[in-house]
């Protein structure tokens, strides 16, 4: 109950920095994939929000709609139906330029298999993103110090991903994923190509960002002992959500 108690104290602080517009508003969303007798459902009605500067955990198991549903809610895939709104934009109003914007500007991504280029450094990945929206060198080489030492990998910033053990690539990915500032993260299994005391402290560092940096993470797992770190939970079962009640 005291938990619970602080996740509600929680939200009601962030609410009254940032008002009370959830960062991620899905409504009614579905998406099939096919035609005919193939058809597949991946989800089907689904709705939920997830609130400004909380960790929303999407749990369910392998196949139960959470992959697509991040990739809707990323902007790298359409809704057959329903509506998705981030940060108070639809994204049904966006054209394939608007949507590459939202995902350079606004969203960071995190990935299950790291997603980490190996012939570079850990700082020259973290630096990558800003490289792409042309930030000055002084202040993009300054980020990224901040961003590995955030991460607890300062001293790492010279090694490749090669050198690094799974838990350290996927601290260099989140802070890659915090390069430009994003409003909302969203991760895909990070901690599933890890052991579960590595994957537990992967998974505190996200709520630890999502609370010094004030974004918003959307996080899919099926790892039941991660829940308890996560303010708000989302089930997925066969594409549609299930009532915890």
């Amino acid at each position: 109950m005291a938990g619970q108690s602080a996740a509600q104290s929680a939200e009601q602080s962030a609410g009254q920095r940032t008002g009370s517009t959830p960062m991620v508003v899905v409504e009614d969303v579905r998406r099939s994939f096919g035609s005919g007798e193939r058809t597949v459902h991946a989800l089907r009605g689904v709705s939920f929000r997830a609130h400004r500067g909380q960790l929303t955990a999407l749990r369910g198991r392998s196949g139960s709609g959470k992959t697509t549903l991040l990739n809707l809610v990323g902007g790298l895939d359409s809704p057959t139906s329903g509506r998705i709104e981030i940060d108070g934009t639809d994204l049904s109003a966006l054209d394939e330029d608007g949507r590459l914007a939202l995902r350079r500007d606004r969203i960071g991504f995190v990935f299950q298999s790291f997603g980490l280029l190996p012939i570079l450094t850990a700082a020259e990945n973290v630096g990558v993103p800003m490289r792409l929206r042309r930030v000055a060198p002084a202040e993009r080489e300054e980020r990224v110090r901040t961003l590995l030492a955030l991460v607890g990998l300062a001293g790492h910033a010279d090694q490749r991903p090669g050198e690094l053990s799974g838990g350290q690539q996927q601290r260099v990915a989140i802070a890659r994923a915090l390069a430009n500032e994003p409003a909302l993260i969203i991760a895909d299994e990070p901690t599933g190509q890890l052991d579960s005391e590595t994957g537990r402290s992967v998974m505190e560092l996200l709520r630890a960002v999502v609370r010094s940096e004030g974004v918003t993470a959307l996080v899919a797992t099926h790892d039941p002992q991660l829940m308890e770190l996560a303010d708000d939970v989302v089930e997925l079962k066969d594409g549609r959500i299930i009532d915890p009640s």
